[in-house]
């Protein structure tokens, strides 16, 4: 097509925006509550009350809502409404499969593992140990986060980085399934630290190799935290 073409194809859509709009702006604040745990899995999300409560009009709020489900952090249900997803078992090993398939691939072979990458890495795991010994595990929590997305960033493709955000952020609704989520994550702490001694011995088949092993032993326990709590992925009462 010509840039003649181009423009007269264009020629109706007017001007746009480039600010976000008042529905990602919605969507962004019960993003937030929503992975920090403040609205649990199963919360049935109505546009009265947040409506009520932020001030945006209910159209509003009803495109915020299909931004949540399009993440997968909401589920609309027929005739019932829109709910906060609780992750069922399914969810769980795909998303870890993901995981599987992105992370120790970016550790193994990604050409960003440069000695400032690692330096990072080192810095979030003493973060992490700051915020365990002051008895904080939020901050545990948040800095494992912030480890895995630093890892996927050791591979230089924005599209996996963009990937992997959308998993960690879905990961966190797994994570609210724990009876203590926060402190989850404090064991795996010091296996973070062992991927960093690795690299930065230049080890990085065998950083990789750790990586896998975690994430597997990561996965069984989270498996085995929703066989025990019944979890079906359906709605919560």
């Amino acid at each position: 097509m010509s840039n003649d073409g181009l423009a007269a194809a264009l020629q109706h859509l007017g001007h746009l925006a480039a600010a976000p709009s008042a529905s990602e702006r919605v969507a962004d604040v019960l993003r937030r509550q929503i992975v920090d745990g403040a609205i649990r899995s199963g919360t049935r999300l109505t546009e009265e009350t947040i409506s009520a409560r932020i001030g945006f009009s209910r159209n509003t709020i009803r495109e915020a809502f299909g931004v949540l489900v399009a993440e997968r952090l909401a589920v609309r249900e027929p005739n019932r409404g829109v709910f906060v997803a609780t992750p069922s078992r399914a969810d769980v090993t795909d998303l870890y499969a993901t995981r599987q398939l992105v992370e120790p691939a970016a550790v193994e072979y990604g050409p960003g593992c440069s000695p400032a990458a690692v330096a990072e890495l080192r810095a979030i795991v003493e973060q992490a140990r700051e915020g365990r010994d002051g008895g904080h595990p939020e901050v545990v929590a948040e800095a494992n986060q912030h480890f895995h997305l630093a890892l996927t960033r050791i591979g230089r493709s924005a599209r996996a980085e963009q990937l992997m955000r959308g998993v960690l952020t879905e990961m966190r609704l797994v994570f609210h399934l724990m009876d203590d989520d926060a402190r989850f994550h404090e064991p795996y702490l010091e296996r973070n630290a062992r991927i960093v001694d690795l690299l930065e011995r230049g080890r990085r088949a065998e950083a990789a190799a750790t990586l896998r092993e975690y994430l597997a032993d990561a996965e069984r326990q989270l498996l085995a935290a929703i066989d025990a709590g019944g979890g079906d992925g359906g709605r919560s009462s």
